[in-house]
């Protein structure tokens, strides 16, 4: 057991045995082994006791806690049920009629003493089941694919970007080193509003084309992105042989875009559904959302602008080290069970 190094936290009924024990005849070494303190705070009782005839315990200062330790465990068990409540929420949970309630304030110095400190949640799909187990067998299948073996491949997708700001900070409770466990996530619904709608593609050769969609985003217009944009670009920069990567976005999948790929005999890569962890492209869009983070754009014109100029300064060499990554974003699928990584 831990010694104590001095006498403060020492009770009344402590300090009145040692001084018990000194007057029969206990030296301070003796009763330190005894109350497990050290014989400097023997000694300091003793002095104490010697001095003013009694046994005094000087109060502790600062105000007393508000909390029962009772009402300290609810506060964390509310908490850990659902990480994504805030102080105001854990307030109306834990209040009680025959308790105090604690403040919003006493609320969030309970969570920070047991190591759950607010802080930005990962945003990531939601991933269903099926899907995890379909972008583990992916990971699993092209785990020793470097960049030669992608070298023929054209990446693609699209985001949205706000003109200004982004979509609202939410805040989740975590211990630490938790930060890509799937309870401290929040799920993501893609393209939900926004004001600027691109698509854009690469490969190891080059950065592609970056457009910009205007209005809904449907097959239609998803086919002439392929006939007008991609395939001229993948055929000047490859050649015929090119494979093409999308997701299984409906309108990607849908049976007017399939006949395109059939007629302009396109191969396409098979790809897992809900798995943005393996596609390279989405370390591009974290890059233009970095890079572009508060700088405020009047209309759809300029931030498309900025975007594209941001697009179009990412070097090759950032390219080939997404590319030369793919292993390891594979093997994070594959552990993590085809949950979200840090990918």
């Amino acid at each position: 057991m831990a010694r104590s190094s001095g006498n403060k936290n020492l009770s009344k009924d402590v300090q009145e045995a040692i001084v018990r024990g000194r007057i029969n005849g206990m030296t301070n070494k003796q009763l330190a082994q005894q109350f497990q303190v050290t014989v400097q705070a023997v000694g300091q009782v003793w002095k104490r006791y010697m001095i003013n005839k009694q046994v005094v315990v000087a109060p502790h200062p600062g105000r007393p806690v508000s909390t029962t330790r009772n009402m300290d465990r609810n506060i964390v068990r509310s908490s850990r049920e659902d990480p994504r409540r805030n102080s105001t929420d854990i307030f109306k949970a834990v209040n009680s009629p025959i308790e105090p309630a604690p403040s919003r304030r006493t609320i969030r110095r309970r969570l920070n003493a047991h190591g759950l400190f607010g802080r930005r949640p990962v945003k990531k799909p939601f991933i269903s089941k099926k899907n995890q187990k379909g972008s583990v067998a992916w990971a699993k299948a092209h785990l020793n694919w470097g960049r030669k073996e992608w070298a023929k491949h054209v990446w693609s997708d699209e985001s949205k970007f706000n003109l200004f700001g982004s979509d609202g900070t939410k805040w989740v409770r975590r211990p630490i080193r938790t930060r890509y466990s799937p309870k401290y996530q929040v799920a993501t619904v893609k393209h939900g509003g926004g004001n600027c709608m691109v698509w854009g593609c690469f490969s190891e050769t080059a950065m592609g084309p970056l457009r910009r969609v205007n209005g809904i985003m449907d097959r239609y217009r998803y086919e002439d992105i392929l006939e007008s944009t991609m395939r001229p670009w993948a055929l000047r920069n490859i050649g015929r042989a090119f494979v093409f990567q999308q997701d299984n976005d409906p309108k990607h999948t849908s049976l007017h875009v399939r006949s395109w790929f059939q007629r302009r005999r396109v191969d396409v890569l098979d790809w897992p559904s809900q798995s943005p962890d393996l596609n390279p492209i989405e370390h591009f869009w974290e890059e233009l959302e970095r890079q572009l983070a508060g700088v405020r754009a009047s209309n759809a014109d300029e931030k498309f602008a900025q975007l594209e100029a941001a697009w179009k300064a990412i070097p090759l060499s950032v390219v080939h080290a997404l590319l030369d990554s793919m292993p390891h974003s594979c093997q994070a699928v594959i552990d993590a069970k085809g949950f979200a990584t840090k990918y």
